[in-house]
C-alpha cells in the first residue's frame, strides 16, 4: 500500500512558492497581452478594428480552449526599440467549427506590426507547428511590414522572412489549407503572404495590400496616388483580382473566414489510441506542493506523474533498473502515451551504489532509449518530464561508458518518429536537456512550468567555473584578486547567469513554446496529441541504438 502524500511545513512552503510564481506569470501575461497599450488599442478600435486578440477570441467556437503559444516572445528584448510584446504578433491552435486550426494574427498596436527578428522566428514556428501536423493555418494580416531600423537581422537568411513565402508554397504542395484575411496593412514583401495562401479576404477601408506604397511610388517612379487606389478592397478584389472576398467589416471577415473552414475535408488520422478521458483520482493541485520550492531537493517525481495521468495509474517499464529515469505507459485525456521522466530522488542500484536524482546514468540511459524505441514500436506519443542536472560525470561514468550510452539515449530521441511533447517542470541542463527532447531535438511542443531552470549547467556551478577562468586570466595578466573581490565577482556572474536560466529568458527567445500553469498540463498534451494526430507516422529506424 502506497503511503499518502505528506502535507508538512515544507509541502506548505513548496505549495506557497509554486502558486506565487504562477500568479506572477499571470500578472506578466495580462501586461503583454496588452500589446502596444490601452492607447494603442483605443486607436485601433477608433477605425473600425478589432486587436489581435479580439479577432481571435471572434474567430474560435464559443468556449473552446485555445492554447496560446508564444506569449512571452521578445520579453525585455529590444529594450532600445520600444520593445516588442509577444513578438508583435498572437497565435497558437484553436477551434474553427470544431476542427484544430494554427491561427496567427499581427497586433498592430506593436509598431504597426512590424516584423521584428523575433517576430519573424515566432511565425516560423507556427508555420513549423502548421507542417509537422497537417493543421489549416488562418493568418489575420494586419503588418507595416519588415522593422526597418532592425532589416538586416530579419530579411536575407534562410530562417528569416523569405521562409514564410518558402513555406506557403511548401504547406500548399502538402495539401494543408491557409487562409488570409487582410485586415489592415500588407505591404512589400509581406504581400505575397495572403496571395500564396488558398484563399485571401480583404476588409473594406482598412485593409490594403500592395509591393510598394504611396510613398514608395513615389519615390521610384514619381506616381502620386493614394493607398485606396493603390491597393485597397476594391482595387485588389474588383480590378486585379489578387483577393477572392471583399468584407465590409471585421466581424463580417472573420464570420466568412468560419464559413469557409467549416466545409474543409479531413486527413486520415495517424491512429493514436484513445479512450475515455478521466481525471487524476489524486489532487491535481498537490503539485504546487510536491515540487520543491528549492530547486536542488529531492523529491519523488512519480506524485507528479500520478497527478497528471488518467485515474493516476501508470506501467512502469524496468522500474528496478535504471531508477534516475521513470519510464511509463499511462493515458492522459485518454490519450496513450509513453512518459519519460526524470526521477529526483536519490537512489541504489543493483550493486548498492548511490545514484543522485535528476541525474543521468548509463543505466538509465539504456532503459529510456529501449523505451522510446518500443513507443515507437507500438505508435504511442512520447512525453518527457524535464527535471535533469545532465549525465553523471567523474572517473567512474567515464569508464563505464557514460558517453555511449548517452550518445544512445540521444539517437534514440533524434531518430523518434511519434510525436514528442516536453514538458520543462524543473532544471534542463546540459546534454540532459538534449537527451530530454529539448527544443533542438524537434518536440510537437515544448513548455515550461514557472519553475523551469533551463542551461548548459546549474547557476553556481556555472559561477564557478567562469570565476575559476576569469581569476586565472588576471593572473596571467600579473593582476593580483583579493578573496572579497572574488566573492563580489561570484556574486556578478551568479546574477547575470541565474537571470539567463529563467523560463522567461528561454521563452522570450522561444527556445519553450509557453509557460503555463502546471494545472494545464495534461490540456497542452492532449491538444498536442489530437493536432499530431492529423499527420502520419514514419517508421522508426533506429540507427546507433542497435550498435
Amino acid at each position: 500500500m502506497e503511503t499518502p502524500i505528506k502535507i508538512d511545513l515544507e509541502f506548505n512552503k513548496n505549495e506557497d512558492t509554486n502558486k506565487l510564481d504562477v500568479s506572477k506569470m499571470r500578472h506578466l501575461f495580462k501586461k503583454i497581452a496588452l500589446g502596444g497599450g490601452e492607447k494603442k488599442i483605443a486607436k485601433q478600435h477608433s477605425r473600425g478594428k478589432l486587436t489581435a486578440r479580439e479577432r481571435i477570441d471572434y474567430l474560435i467556437d464559443k468556449e473552446s480552449e485555445f492554447l496560446e503559444l508564444g506569449a512571452f516572445a521578445g520579453h525585455e528584448m529590444y529594450a532600445e526599440h520600444g520593445g516588442c510584446p509577444a513578438g508583435g504578433v498572437v497565435g497558437g491552435i484553436g477551434y474553427v467549427k470544431g476542427r484544430q486550426c494554427m491561427i496567427v494574427a499581427n497586433d498592430a498596436t506593436v509598431k504597426a506590426g512590424a516584423w521584428f527578428p523575433i517576430t519573424g522566428k515566432k511565425n516560423l514556428r507556427f508555420q513549423e507547428i502548421a507542417m509537422e501536423n497537417r493543421l489549416p493555418i488562418i493568418y489575420l494580416v494586419d503588418s507595416a511590414g519588415v522593422y526597418l531600423p532592425m532589416q538586416d537581422e530579419i530579411f536575407a537568411d534562410k530562417e528569416h522572412f523569405g521562409r514564410m513565402f518558402r513555406n506557403n508554397a511548401k504547406m500548399s504542395s502538402m495539401g494543408i489549407p491557409q487562409i488570409s484575411a487582410i485586415m489592415g496593412s500588407c505591404v512589400a514583401g509581406g504581400a505575397y503572404l495572403p496571395i500564396m495562401s488558398d484563399e485571401a479576404l480583404i476588409v473594406e477601408g482598412t485593409g490594403s495590400i500592395f509591393l510598394a506604397g504611396p510613398y514608395l511610388v513615389k519615390a521610384a517612379i514619381g506616381e502620386t496616388v493614394d493607398k485606396e487606389t493603390l491597393g485597397g478592397a476594391k482595387t485588389q478584389s474588383e480590378i486585379s483580382g489578387v483577393t477572392d472576398y471583399n468584407m465590409p467589416d471585421d466581424k463580417t471577415c472573420l464570420d466568412t473566414i468560419r464559413d469557409l473552414v467549416d466545409k474543409f475535408g479531413s486527413f486520415e488520422k495517424a491512429g493514436f489510441s484513445r479512450e475515455k478521458p478521466a481525471l487524476p483520482k489524486e489532487d491535481m493541485g498537490q503539485i504546487y506542493g510536491v515540487l520543491p520550492a528549492e530547486r536542488t531537493k529531492p523529491y519523488n517525481s512519480k506524485e507528479i506523474i500520478k497527478r497528471l495521468v488518467d485515474n493516476s495509474e501508470f506501467t512502469e517499464y524496468k522500474e528496478d533498473y535504471g531508477k534516475t529515469i521513470t519510464c511509463a505507459y499511462a493515458r492522459i485525456d485518454g490519450w496513450a502515451v509513453g512518459i519519460v521522466g526524470n526521477n529526483r530522488q536519490i537512489v541504489k542500484n543493483a550493486k548498492g551504489e548511490v545514484q543522485f536524482g535528476g541525474v543521468i546514468y548509463s543505466d538509465s540511459a539504456d532503459k529510456a532509449a529501449r523505451f522510446i524505441m518500443n513507443c515507437n514500436q507500438k505508435k504511442i506519443p512520447l512525453v518527457f518530464l524535464h527535471d535533469v542536472t545532465g549525465f553523471m560525470v567523474g572517473t567512474r561514468s567515464e569508464h563505464g561508458g557514460i558517453i555511449k550510452d548517452g550518445a544512445k539515449m540521444v539517437s534514440a530521441v533524434s531518430n523518434s518518429t511519434v510525436p514528442k511533447f516536453s514538458i520543462v517542470i524543473g532544471n534542463s541542463y546540459g546534454a540532459g536537456n538534449y537527451a530530454m527532447c529539448g527544443k533542438a531535438y524537434d518536440p510537437r511542443l515544448i513548455v515550461a512550468w514557472p519553475s523551469a531552470k533551463i542551461a548548459v549547467m546549474g547557476g553556481s556551478q556555472a559561477a564557478k567555473v567562469l570565476l575559476q577562468i576569469q581569476t586565472a586570466s588576471m593572473k596571467a595578466k600579473g593582476e593580483e584578486i583579493t578573496e572579497e573581490e572574488q566573492n563580489a565577482l561570484l556574486d556578478k556572474i551568479t546574477a547575470r547567469y541565474d537571470e539567463q536560466t529563467t523560463p522567461y529568458y528561454a521563452a522570450a527567445r522561444l527556445w519553450v513554446d509557453a509557460i503555463i500553469d502546471p494545472l494545464e498540463t495534461r490540456k497542452v498534451i492532449s491538444m498536442g496529441i489530437e493536432a499530431a494526430n492529423n499527420a502520419p507516422v514514419e517508421k522508426f529506424n533506429p540507427g546507433i541504438i542497435q550498435t
